[in-house]
């Protein structure tokens, strides 16, 4: 984030569960600001939140990504982000 406040950490937190939470096929959701006690070398250590999204299969992963809330999510935010990193997984 531009900003790695805590209150900026906190809306943006807040923002992912109001706008990414509650799409059809989640099955996992989790968003939170970097854990600053938790300092091991294999830490990644250069970002402010976390988002994870756990959808029931690709379909609806990519329903998702064209959804009307999380484009909404994307526009209100995206001036904020410095840098954004996806981690697509296939889970097995």
């Amino acid at each position: 984030m531009k900003d790695g406040s805590d209150t900026a950490k906190n809306d943006l937190t807040d923002a992912c569960c109001k706008y990414l939470k509650s799409h059809p096929g989640v099955v996992f959701f989790a968003a939170g600001p970097f854990a600053e006690g938790l300092d091991c070398p294999v830490n990644v250590r250069d970002f402010h939140v976390g988002l994870y999204v756990v959808f029931k299969n690709m379909e609806l992963h990519d329903r998702y990504q064209t959804s009307p809330m999380h484009l909404q999510f994307i526009e209100q935010y995206k001036d904020t982000f410095q840098k954004v990193r996806v981690f697509d997984t296939l889970v097995r």
